[in-house]
Order: structure tokens, then sequence, then C-alpha cells
């Protein structure tokens, strides 16, 4: 029996013409682009999240008209990709419809309903990580942030654009390859107090502080906590941001980027030096195979200045969040496809 051809990703930087030529040539498509780019596209096999920044072979580039598109090249009639619309309801089922051996690319529409449902219970959905799902949150310019909505592409329905919904990409791969995610996450927790919050939620105030009742709003601004750096939890060895969007001084609250958890032990991240340099060195300890998709964080962008700067030869959307299984923040992520006759 003929062996099934192998899967590979190839991503561009290209223009809307020529994305429009992939479309109608059937290819199946996960694009990153500025709405306006995005609107009225021709229906077909590809998924899209709005977002206008971007890490390219040149560096970090912010651009509205270009489009970041990765290809799923060597898809076999009999084993394609599905491509899925999902809400905050039918999200729960994303891990039970994936492929038996392969792996999905997700996109989730920033503060969205899906977004929140995700990011609170993407760890408890059933059969979640018996198949690796990775993928990103979409965003707008930051200019736009208040006056614009993320949104998402789905392919199969002409021009449909969607605030509240995700879409989804399930990958099926030969037998003979196999996909690995990796987080590239180059936090880790201070040395300050231990800080525990009693409800789950993207929006905090009261907390305990090394076991005393407090306001985080209060302790950022008495302590003069840098908040860049995000709150880290350590869950057995491996460390998940929570970063901070703003102090909100009306209702001494502090709004964050992905939920804290109840009862979970949380520290301010230790400062990072040299951003480039301890990326480099990260990736070069935990890189083995080639990397065929990647998504970086906006705030990696911000905070370290990654406009013009190389992250290797990593390319992808710059994103308002990441996916690794489940929600993640100020990291980079990526898939390597291994195996194969190659």
């Amino acid at each position: 029996m003929a062996q099934d051809a192998d899967i590979s990703i190839r991503s561009a930087l290209i223009n809307r013409d020529q994305l429009i030529e992939k479309i109608n040539k059937g290819e199946y498509l996960v694009i990153a682009a500025d709405e306006s780019v995005l609107t009225d596209l021709p229906s077909g096999n590809w998924i899209a999240g709005t977002i206008p920044y971007f890490m390219t072979a040149e560096g970090g580039k912010v651009d509205r008209e270009k489009i970041f598109v990765n290809t799923i090249e060597g898809v076999q009639p009999n084993n394609a990709p599905r491509i899925t619309l999902y809400d905050g309801n039918s999200i729960a089922r994303i891990a039970q419809e994936a492929p038996e051996h392969g792996f999905t690319i997700i996109i989730l529409p920033a503060m969205s309903e899906v977004h929140l449902s995700y990011a609170q219970n993407a760890p408890d959905y059933p059969n979640m990580y018996f198949s690796p799902i990775i993928g990103w949150i979409s965003g707008v310019h930051l200019d736009d942030i208040g006056s614009r909505s993320a949104k998402v592409g789905f392919g199969p329905a002409r021009g449909m654009l969607f605030d509240q919904q995700a879409v989804a990409m399930h990958i099926p791969l030969p037998t003979n390859q196999l996909a690995n995610i990796n987080i590239v996450n180059l936090f880790s927790q201070g040395d300050g107090p231990e800080i525990k919050f009693k409800s789950t939620g993207f929006s905090v105030s009261d907390c305990t502080i090394n076991g005393e009742a407090a306001n985080l709003a209060d302790y950022i601004k008495y302590a003069k906590v840098d908040t860049r750096l995000p709150l880290v939890a350590n869950y057995s060895g491996v460390m998940i941001n929570v970063s901070i969007q703003q102090v909100n001084e009306s209702n001494n609250k502090v709004d964050l980027y992905a939920p804290v958890f109840a009862d979970i032990s949380y520290r301010f991240a230790k400062p990072v030096e040299n951003y480039i340099e301890s990326f480099n060195k990260e990736l070069s300890a935990s890189a083995s195979e080639g990397i065929s998709f990647s998504c970086n964080c906006i705030l990696n962008y911000l905070y370290s200045e990654l406009e013009g700067k190389k992250t290797r030869d990593l390319t992808g959307p710059i994103t308002f969040g990441e996916v690794a299984y489940q929600l993640l923040n100020q990291t980079l992520v990526y898939l390597s496809i291994s195996g194969g006759s190659r």
C-alpha cells in the first residue's frame, strides 16, 4: 500500500493578490493579517485571525497590508484537514474532535466569550493533551484597541469574520510523522511574596500576600512592581505566565490578559536582562527538530523592542496570546513535525 505524503508547513509574507491565488488553488492555509485585508476573501480551505504584527525573516514587523500565511503541504484528498467553527459552548469538544494522529491549529479572538471560556476551562476539556493543540489569540493594531474588535476568519463561508467564535484546522499526519509542541518562556518566579486568589478570573482585586489579606492593585503601587513582568505560577516545573493588562485606578482592580486560578500560588517574575540573548539560548537548548509553525506574544514584541530584530529563524504572527494546549501569555510557542521520508 502506498504511504501517504509527508505533511510540512511553509510560511511566507505575501500580498492579497498572492493570497487569493493560493485560496483559489484550494490550498490549506492558516492566515494572519489586518482585518482590512481579510474582508471579503474568497471561500476556501483556510482559517484566519486579525493581527498586523509579524515575526519575519528580516525581524519583527508591523504591516497592515501584508499577510502572513502558513501553507499546509502534502495534503492528500483522502486524509484532508478539517476546518471547524466553535463558540463558547462547543469549544469544549475541540480535543475530542482533534485527529487521532496529527495536530490542531486554533485561533480565538481576544476578549471574546470563547476566549474566556477556553482560557478558564481548556485544561479540563475531555481528551485534552492526547493530541497536540497549538494556536494563537487574534488581536488588533494597538492604536485600534477600544475601537475595533479582534476577529477570526472561517474560510469555508465566503467573507465571514467572527468576533465571538473560534476557528480550528484539524490536520491529520501520516503514521511515520509526529507533531510536538514546545514553549519558550523566559520568565520564572521571582523572589517576591507568594500571591493567591480566592476566585478564577481576568480581573482581580482581593488576594492574599504571604497569607495576609490584601488588594493586588494596592500592592503593585506600594511595591512599585514593574507591570511588564507577569505573574508566574509553577505547575510542577512548568512556568505559566499571567500578564498584566492594566491597573485600573477607578475600581482598584488589576485587569489581566489571562485568568489567574483560585488557590494557585503566584509570584511576580524575575526580570529578563537581554531578551534576544536569553531567547536564543533557550531555543538552542530546546529545539531539536525543524520548526513548522510558531507565534510570539505582542508583549514580548513591545517590552523587548523586537521591531527589526530577529528571533532566530522563527517566523509567524505576533499575537495577543498563545495556545499550547492551554492559553499562555508572554511566551513563544512552536510546533515541530518529526519523522517523514525526507
